[in-house]
């Protein structure tokens, strides 16, 4: 792990997005994206209230044609009516500068830009067409990402960096020039957007790659030379387990250095899986860091020879289901909730030290114990819950619980425990 002290990492200017604030000394935010065809209002409306419902605080969807830029006002304009305020980010390549342009209500709706410096354009219009996007977004007062993708690297600024490698007498290996190409990629685009007139508090800026070292390696490198706030996020990560561990291996090495303003989980949705999935697993990533909270946890054992059945197993996701559901009321009438630890454990090894570390927290019997489940409440034994309706009578002590500590006046959240 490198020494954050040691890599020169600076404060990043806070870029208000729609509301949301980015970098500075706001807590790293979680964002989406859409999948469905952002003309086709309807779905595009209902998958941005799943995924703002499932927590992710900015949305961002494809602005691709003149049909998409039509539709984004009136995606806007029925989530407003539904009451949902979650800041939509446009993702533009190639025609950008005639969209917006052409389109002055999406350009006015939408609370960021997204721009690849290599899908802008080739050669000298690139930089016209860059210019016209940034004038826009000056014009309507929009942040920018200069979201830099190694699949979609500006081929100019690579193949000058090539020239120079077979120049060099200690020339470089492909790799690090194109980590190299990526960075330049980005800065040289964000300072061309501040001569534009975007102040640095309205640019954000990503560098995209789809293995982990490389993510790791570029990141810290644009930490150390810039101050713009980072978007962070491995790109192609893939389908299911591979997807969200790779993913996690990258974000969380950085995260932990201090890197990375806002993030988001690029997984490839299973077969019937909802989309909503890749800001769970951001959320997940935040929490097991102590970088924010978003649902009470849930620590259960692994199981062993000692647990007599797959009853504490049941019960453990009995309980999370439970929260998860509960949440979105909770979130409201229970500040500090989403702080909450829950331990469900399977015997007497560490079932009772578990749960009185936990705020409440069951020790179900286990193979050769008594039948009856100790529960534990900020460290003190309350009950012991036996018979057939144990699960039932935990959950309702959970419920008591939250609504005895998290209501009204003083509760272990909002004094720390």
């Amino acid at each position: 792990m490198v020494d954050v002290q040691n890599n020169d990492l600076r404060q990043r200017h806070g870029v208000l997005v729609g509301g949301i604030q980015v970098g500075g000394s706001a807590p790293v935010v979680v964002q989406s994206m859409t999948s469905t065809d952002t003309a086709d209002i309807a779905a595009s409306t209902a998958q941005i209230k799943q995924l703002a419902d499932a927590g992710s605080e900015l949305v961002r969807v494809t602005v691709n044609n003149e049909a998409a830029a039509q539709a984004v006002p009136q995606i806007i304009e029925q989530l407003d009516a539904a009451g949902y305020q979650v800041p939509i980010i446009g993702d533009f390549h190639f025609n950008g500068h005639k969209l917006l342009s052409k389109h002055p209500a999406c350009a006015q709706a939408l609370a960021k830009y997204r721009i690849n410096p290599g899908n802008v354009g080739r050669g000298k219009n690139r930089d016209i067409q860059f210019q016209t996007m940034i004038e826009l977004a000056c014009q309507y007062d929009k942040p920018v990402r200069i979201g830099v993708n190694w699949g979609s690297l500006d081929q100019q600024i690579l193949a000058q960096l090539l020239d120079q490698n077979a120049q060099s007498k200690q020339p470089q290996e492909l790799g690090e020039i194109t980590r190299m190409a990526v960075i330049e990629s980005a800065l040289s685009s964000a300072e061309m957007a501040q001569d534009i007139g975007l102040g640095p508090d309205k640019i954000i800026i990503s560098c995209k790659m789809s293995r982990v070292n490389d993510l790791v390696d570029v990141y810290r490198e644009l930490a150390r030379r810039s101050d713009y706030a980072l978007h962070l996020g491995l790109t192609e990560a893939g389908m299911g387990d591979k997807g969200i561990i790779a993913s996690t291996a990258a974000l969380a090495i950085l995260l932990d250095e201090g890197i990375g303003d806002t993030i988001r989980i690029s997984l490839t949705p299973e077969p019937g899986s909802p989309r909503s999935r890749e800001v769970k697993v951001a959320q997940q990533i935040l929490q097991a860091l102590d970088k924010r909270s978003f649902t009470p946890t849930v620590v259960a054992c692994p199981g062993c020879g000692r647990t007599s059945s797959d009853y504490f197993q049941i019960l453990a996701q009995q309980i999370q289901q439970k929260l998860d559901a509960a949440m979105p009321m909770w979130r409201s009438r229970y500040p500090g909730v989403e702080k909450m630890n829950v331990a469900v454990m399977g015997c007497v090894v560490n079932g009772p030290g578990e749960s009185k570390h936990a705020n409440i927290g069951i020790s179900l019997p286990g193979s050769g114990e008594l039948p009856v489940a100790p529960v534990y409440e900020d460290g003190v034994k309350t009950v012991t819950l036996k018979g057939d309706h144990i699960a039932e009578e935990f959950m309702q002590l959970v419920e008591k619980y939250v609504d005895r500590s998290y209501g009204a006046g003083d509760n272990p959240a909002q004094s720390g425990s």
